[in-house]
C-alpha cells in the first residue's frame, strides 16, 4: 500500500511541458547552456540512473530555410532553443518531458508501456456535471502558479548573454497565453525597429503540428493539476453556426447587458485578466510581455468586418478544403496556393484555394468574428473559447490525414518559414518537439474525436488498456494456465484411480443403479466421470 501511494504521489508531482523549467532558469544553467535537471525518482539528470534519459548535446536542423526572414543571429527563436541551451534532456523509449520524468503521449504507467486512449468530445454532448467541470478545470488552472515553469521577461541580451537571468513565475493558464504570444511575437530590431513578418506558429507549415502540441500541453497540464488523468478538451462545432453558440452564461460566457464589448458578469471568466494583448506597446519598448495583467476580456461577436469575413464557416467549405491533396505548396506561407494548410488556416479562399489576403476564412474567421481578444494573434489565447476552436481544427487536420495518408515527408524538409521545415524544433517548449514529429495522426498520440472514431475503434480503445495489461503478463498467463492444467490433470487421475477402487470393492447390492435399461450397460461409465 505504502508503495502504491508513493507511486501515485510521483504520478502527480512528476512535471510537465511548456516554457522554461525553474529548475533551468538560473545564471548556472545559463552560463553553462545546460537544461539537464534531476529526476527526482533516483537524483540523476534525466533519470539516467533509471535508464530514462541522458542530457546530451542538441542537434539542429541545417535544413535552408525560406525567404522571409533575412536576418540571423537577432532573435532569440531561431535555432532554438540554441541561444539558452545546446544541452538537454535526450528521453529513451516511452518517456518525456524535460527530465524524462513523464511519459509520452498515448502511455501510462510507472513505465510509461501502457497504452492509453482518450476520447475529445463536443461541449454539447458533455453532461451539465462534465461542462461545470470543465468550467472549473479552466478556473483552477488561471487562479494556479505554475510549479514546474517560469516565463521569461527579457531577452537573452537583457539578461546579460544568461549572468542576470529575468524570469517570472505566472499561472498555469497565462503559462499557454505567454507561450502562444512568444512564439509569433515581432522581431525586436533595436531602437524603435521591428520586424513583422515573422510567425514560428502560425502562416506556415507548423501551423497545424504546432497547435496539436500546443493543446496535448495544455490537456496535459490540466490533468496534472486536477489529478483527472481522463481529461480531455472539449470541442467547439462551427460549421453552419449562425452565431456564437458558446456564447453564454453557462458555457464561455455571455454578452454584457450594457457594454456589448466586455463579457456578462453572470460568468466567472468576467473577473479574467488578460496579458501580452498590447503588442504595439512592447515593440515600442523593445520589450517582452512580462505577464502584467492588462484589463479584462474582450469579446463581441458578430459585430466585426463583415467585408473581410462575412459569416462563419459551412459545412461545404470545410470539405472543399479536406479534399485539397497537398498539404504545402509554392512559397509556403500565407500566399500558398492548394495548400490545405493554407486553406484551413484562413488565408486561402475555402472554394478555390486560391490565397486571399483580403478574406479570412475557416480558422482565421472565427478569430475575426469574436471581434475582441480572440482578434489579436499574440494575445488570442487569452480568450478560453481559443481552445475549443483549435480542438476543432485540429480534428478537420485530423480528418486530412485519415482520407490522404500522408508519409512524414509530406512535411516539407527545407526552404520553409524560419521555424517550420520538418526537423525544426518547436518554439518554445522544453522539453524540445520537431515539427514533423505531430504530423501523425491523434491515435497514435493518445487521442481521438468522437465524431471522427469508427464505434468498432471505439471498442477497441476500450480493450486497449486490459489487452496492453495482458501483452505485458502473458508468460505468466500461459504459465499459471500450464501449472493448473498440470494439477488438474492429476486430481482428475486421483479421483478416477479412487472411483474405481470403490466400484471394484463394491457389493451387486449397494452398487449404484446408473442406467435403467439393460442397452445401457454398454456404456463408458468413464463418460459420466
Amino acid at each position: 500500500m505504502c508503495l502504491l501511494a508513493l507511486g501515485f504521489l510521483l504520478g502527480i508531482l512528476q512535471p510537465s511541458s511548456g516554457q522554461f523549467p525553474r529548475a533551468c532558469a538560473s545564471s548556472e544553467s545559463l552560463l553553462r547552456k545546460e537544461c539537464c535537471p534531476l529526476w527526482a525518482a533516483d537524483m540523476s539528470p534525466c533519470g539516467e540512473l533509471s535508464g530514462r534519459g541522458s542530457c546530451q548535446e542538441i542537434l539542429l536542423s541545417r535544413a535552408p530555410l525560406g525567404p522571409q526572414f533575412p536576418f540571423i543571429g537577432v532573435d532569440d527563436r531561431e535555432d532554438w532553443p540554441a541561444v539558452f541551451y545546446n544541452r538537454t534532456c535526450q528521453c529513451n523509449h516511452n518517456f518525456m518531458g524535460f527530465n524524462c520524468g513523464e511519459c509520452r503521449f498515448g502511455f501510462a504507467g510507472p513505465n510509461c508501456a501502457e497504452r492509453r486512449m482518450l476520447m475529445r468530445r463536443s461541449i454539447f454532448q458533455l453532461s451539465s456535471r462534465e461542462k461545470n467541470k470543465f468550467l472549473a478545470y479552466l478556473n483552477l488552472a488561471k487562479h494556479t502558479p505554475s510549479q514546474d515553469y517560469v516565463i521569461a521577461s527579457g531577452t537573452y541580451a537583457q539578461m546579460n548573454n544568461g549572468s542576470t537571468p529575468m524570469f517570472r513565475n505566472i499561472n498555469v493558464y497565462d503559462l499557454f497565453v505567454w507561450m502562444h504570444y512568444y512564439v509569433s511575437h515581432d522581431t525586436l530590431l533595436g531602437g524603435s525597429s521591428v520586424w513583422r513578418d515573422i510567425d514560428f506558429a502560425h502562416e506556415a507549415p507548423g501551423f497545424l503540428p504546432w497547435h496539436r502540441l500546443f493543446l496535448l500541453l495544455w490537456e496535459h497540464e490540466i490533468q496534472k493539476i486536477t489529478g483527472d488523468k481522463n481529461f480531455t478538451i472539449p470541442y467547439w462545432d462551427w460549421r453552419d453556426a449562425e452565431g456564437c453558440d458558446v456564447c453564454t452564461d453557462e458555457l464561455m460566457g455571455g454578452r454584457h447587458p450594457t457594454n456589448p464589448q466586455l463579457l456578462s458578469p453572470a460568468s466567472f471568466f468576467s473577473s479574467w485578466q488578460v496579458i501580452c494583448s498590447l503588442s504595439e506597446e512592447y515593440n515600442s519598448r523593445q520589450a517582452l510581455c512580462n505577464a502584467t495583467n492588462e484589463g479584462p476580456i474582450l469579446r463581441n461577436p458578430g459585430n466585426h468586418d463583415k467585408t473581410r469575413t462575412p459569416r462563419l464557416p459551412s459545412s461545404a467549405e470545410v470539405e472543399f478544403c479536406l479534399s485539397l491533396t497537398q498539404y504545402e505548396s509554392g512559397s509556403m506561407d500565407k500566399l500558398a496556393n492548394f495548400s490545405f494548410r493554407n486553406t484551413l488556416e484562413g488565408f486561402a479562399n475555402p472554394e478555390t484555394g486560391i490565397a486571399n489576403m483580403s478574406q479570412s476564412s475557416l480558422h482565421n474567421a472565427l478569430h475575426i468574428y469574436m471581434n475582441g481578444s480572440m482578434s489579436q494573434v499574440q494575445g488570442s489565447a487569452n480568450d478560453p473559447i481559443f481552445i475549443l476552436h483549435h480542438a476543432f481544427v485540429d480534428s478537420i487536420f485530423e480528418q486530412w490525414l485519415r482520407r490522404h495518408r500522408p508519409l512524414r515527408e509530406v512535411y516539407p524538409a527545407a526552404n520553409a518559414p524560419i521555424g517550420h521545415n520538418r526537423e525544426y524544433y518547436m518554439v518554445p517548449f522544453i522539453p524540445l518537439y520537431r515539427n514533423g514529429e505531430f504530423f501523425t495522426p491523434s491515435r497514435e498520440l493518445g487521442y481521438d474525436y468522437e465524431y471522427l472514431a469508427d464505434p468498432v475503434d471505439s471498442f477497441q480503445n476500450f480493450l486497449m488498456p486490459y489487452l496492453e495489461q495482458a501483452r505485458q503478463i502473458w508468460q505468466w498467463l500461459v504459465g499459471a494456465a500450464v501449472v493448473g492444467g498440470i494439477i488438474t490433470a492429476l486430481i482428475t487421475g486421483l479421483i478416477v484411480l479412487g472411483c474405481r477402487k470403490k466400484r471394484m470393492g463394491s457389493t451387486p447390492e449397494t452398487q449404484p443403479l446408473l442406467m435403467e435399461s439393460e442397452d445401457d450397460h454398454n456404456v463408458s461409465y468413464q463418460s459420466n466421470l
